[in-house]
């Protein structure tokens, strides 16, 4: 899985990988298949919808202290 962020902390979980870092967009691989993801992921998870469990992407990156790309601004 990845995240397109726009600033990270310096220090991310082993989990976490910066791929690339090219004009302020930061992309962030996530290795979904390690034990401390699947810890995190089960903490997050809540029903998002009606009979729909999951995590926020947002909720993630607020643990993560990352700043996502916002894709609802239009230019």
């Amino acid at each position: 899985m990845k995240l397109y962020a726009t600033s990270i902390p310096q220090a991310l979980p082993s989990w976490a990988t910066v791929i690339s870092n090219d004009a302020g967009l930061i992309e962030v691989e996530i290795n979904d298949e390690d034990p401390g993801f699947h810890s995190i992921i089960e903490e997050l998870s809540t029903e998002i919808q009606p009979g729909v469990i999951g995590v926020k992407a947002s909720d993630l990156c607020l643990v993560l202290s990352i700043e996502m790309v916002d894709t609802t601004e239009k230019n």
